[in-house]
């Protein structure tokens, strides 16, 4: 078949395309804009360093300060992969790709999304600064979050807008509130090519998140997906400046066997790779907060 490589090309943009839209967390994404990708594992992450003021002085002039941009290099620490197979008979040329596209649509919406969330707020949580174990009760919990919120404004200096990712569980009891008067407000927020109805509560995004998906560690199994470890906590939220975790994730060299070039079954093979990470720069760790259940 001469344009399986065609195909294979389509499949990988479109399955990159809809991780950022089907993921809770694709907004991470939004911040990998200046990320250098060439393919295999590794990306490359730029590093700004920079000097706060020095004293003017009138014979001397400006004190000197370089400014220094630089990339850092750093390895994708999730490989994962999956090979589908479509037999012959079940499908012929012509509807191949219809069939294909299904296939791994369908694989990333269950297997890939909730696994790729998961390892993200599992580690955003593990580098959060501001840490707080909380049992949500309808009574105290918006007062909770605000006065976390604030913690994290404090360490931002009030500035950047704040995404709070929330555990849906945690969420409803919010929406439930007996606390809750003209807090919460209606907004929108970007995600990939989405636009996104959401609740907000003092300016930070509040994103309703499985509740499956927001444990403190999981265990990714070299054959059948990922579990959460029998030790982890559920997290109720995480608060962040949207700008602080950068995440990566790509979909690396779909490759597609014909029937005809298959050499253990007749049917089609299609080979499936996903590399994925979370990165969280050194200077805003101190501005993340993430709450845990007691």
């Amino acid at each position: 078949m001469a344009n399986t490589i065609e195909y294979a090309k389509v499949f990988q943009k479109e399955l990159d395309r809809q991780v950022v839209e089907g993921c809770t967390s694709g907004w991470m994404e939004d911040n990998a804009s200046q990320v250098i990708y060439n393919g295999g594992n590794e990306v490359k992450l730029p590093k700004i360093t920079l000097k706060g003021l020095g004293k003017y002085d009138r014979d001397s002039g400006y004190t000197g300060g370089a400014i220094t941009y630089e990339y850092e290099t750093a390895k994708l620490s999730q490989d994962r992969g999956r090979r589908f197979r479509i037999d012959a008979l079940d499908v012929d040329e012509s509807g191949f790709a219809l069939a294909a596209a299904n296939v791994a649509a369908e694989f990333q919406r269950v297997g890939v999304i909730p696994e790729i969330d998961s390892y993200r707020y599992s580690k955003l949580a593990s580098t959060a600064t501001i840490k707080k174990t909380y049992t949500p009760a309808k009574g105290t919990l918006l007062s909770t979050l605000i006065g976390q919120i604030s913690e994290v404004r404090e360490a931002t200096g009030g500035e950047g807008e704040l995404v709070i990712p929330m555990a849906r569980s945690v969420y409803d009891t919010l929406m439930l509130s007996t606390e809750i008067n003209c807090s919460l407000d209606a907004g929108s927020f970007k995600q990939g090519e989405l636009e996104l109805s959401v609740k907000t509560i003092n300016g930070a995004v509040i994103i309703p998140v499985p509740s499956a998906r927001m444990k403190t560690s999981y265990t990714f199994s070299d054959e059948n997906g990922f579990t959460a470890d029998s030790t982890a906590k559920q997290i109720n939220w995480i608060i962040c400046p949207k700008n602080a975790p950068v995440a990566v994730s790509k979909t690396d060299n779909v490759k597609i066997i014909t029937p005809e070039q298959n050499q253990f079954a007749d049917a089609w093979d299609i080979d499936y790779r996903k590399y994925h990470d979370l990165f969280v720069p050194d200077n805003k760790k101190a501005a993340i907060a993430v709450c845990t259940a007691g």
